[in-house]
């Protein structure tokens, strides 16, 4: 593997990493609720965060930045982990995960055309095809996969349901075009995540504040299985997952990286299978192998 394929490598770990997230946080939110637990990941991966960044670099976060690179890394923070997630958690709430979970498969498309418009990016047509059987595998996979039984909301939640997770695409396709932005003239990843994560986190707990839910934030964290796993979680997620997405957002480009980033219902179909005995379709195997058909292909193809 040569070095021209670290960013493909980096988002590949990233697509790891959320998965083992998603398994964690999946165990945290039936504890402590979406909100608590959306506050605490991101206030634990900040700690996490700005220790590193205290061993790296020697200040607890990045000093002397110009203005213009904390503007676009703030933004980047609040509209990629505080405004995404609630629209996530709307979403989830009017739609399920089932079909969710498909909707934001749409994340490399969305980042695609993003990045095309902002930086010009253009990928060749074998790329385009490599991505979009990568999407579409993905999209096989998650709706082939069963979920908890969703109830009937109306046609009405379901429209608002549809335009949340439509929302979070934009939100998680935005970050990913903000945080290249940020990054450029070779800024540190480190102090990249430190600060996006740094403003999304004060932006939950002033919204936390201004609806007055603070109080009454640290008692259900009293549980040791919600602890752990918003430990680890933030861990996996905030601190080292998101790092690893900025190395592939720095190193390739925006519409390969997304695409990478997606394959974590790929990766979640074998525990599926094995940790929680669920059973697997044949359209779910067929969605694996067209995923992992377009990801050899995004390797061998080289960026134009």
């Amino acid at each position: 593997m040569t070095a021209e394929h670290w960013g493909e490598i980096a988002a590949l770990g990233t697509a790891v990493l959320w998965t083992m997230t998603y398994l964690q946080f999946t165990v945290a939110v039936r504890l402590i609720g979406a909100s608590l637990l959306n506050r605490t990941r991101l206030t634990v991966a900040l700690v996490f965060l700005v220790l590193a960044h205290l061993i790296v670099h020697g200040t607890p976060f990045p000093l002397d930045v110009e203005a213009a690179r904390w503007g676009w890394l703030i933004l980047s923070g609040v509209i990629g982990f505080a405004i995404s997630d609630a629209l996530l958690f709307r979403s989830l709430f009017h739609l399920g995960a089932h079909r969710t979970s498909l909707l934001m498969a749409l994340i490399p498309v969305a980042s695609t055309l993003l990045a095309w418009g902002a930086f010009g990016e253009r990928l060749t047509t074998i790329q385009v095809v490599a991505a979009l059987v990568t999407v579409g595998g993905i999209a096989l996979v998650v709706s082939a996969r069963p979920s908890d039984p969703e109830p009937v909301r109306g046609d009405r939640r379901t429209s608002f349901g549809i335009l949340c997770a439509l929302g979070a695409v934009v939100a998680q396709s935005l970050r990913y075009v903000l945080s290249k932005q940020g990054m450029s003239g070779g800024f540190p990843i480190l102090s990249t995540n430190v600060m996006q994560i740094l403003a999304a986190t004060v932006a939950v707990w002033v919204v936390a504040a201004l609806r007055g839910t603070i109080r009454g934030s640290l008692a259900p964290l009293r549980d040791r299985t919600a602890i752990l796993s918003t430990v680890g979680g933030a861990f996996t997620g905030p601190f080292l997952g998101v790092s690893f997405s900025l190395v592939a957002l720095s190193a390739a480009p925006v519409g390969i990286a997304s695409t990478l980033m997606a394959l974590t219902p790929v990766f979640l179909l074998p525990i599926s299978r094995f940790v929680f005995k669920e059973h697997i379709t044949p359209r779910a195997v067929i969605g694996t192998a067209l995923a992992i058909a377009g990801v050899a292909i995004l390797f061998l193809v080289q960026a134009p």
